[in-house]
């Protein structure tokens, strides 16, 4: 094997829950590969440099196996190498958000008519 779909290679390193998500996200250029946005057809190859956004952050990874189908989270990990600098940039980017803190912005219960307004006029509505 030379060469997987983008979409599904990252489906089988559990990158993204569905396929279909995977794609989606090639689409709104959150994949790229060697530098360039990745289309969900791109083939990856072994070696190929590759930065995934997701929900848990932005990983910058190096392809070491290809493979087609979803297995264990375990056999998934042995697909690709995360970088050492990806790997602190989101240690610290976590740091950051705990020492934020919880937003509670409506701690006190339901928002007012006039909070209400307020919500409306920030969403443009």
């Amino acid at each position: 094997m030379t060469g997987v779909r983008m979409d599904k290679w990252l489906w089988a390193a559990r990158f993204y829950k569905t396929r279909s998500m995977a794609s989606r996200a090639c689409d709104l250029g959150r994949v790229q590969s060697n530098g360039v946005e990745a289309k969900p057809a791109r083939e990856v190859k072994v070696g190929d440099l590759l930065v995934v956004k997701n929900d848990s952050g932005e990983f910058t990874v190096e392809v070491l196996v290809l493979s087609e189908m979803r297995g264990p989270a375990e056999v998934a990990q042995t697909l690709y190498r995360e970088t050492e600098a990806s790997r602190e940039l989101r240690a610290k980017v976590a740091e950051e958000r705990k020492a934020m803190g919880p937003l509670d912005v409506f701690a006190e219960g339901r928002p007012s008519k006039r909070d209400r307004r307020l919500i409306h006029r920030l969403r443009g509505r």
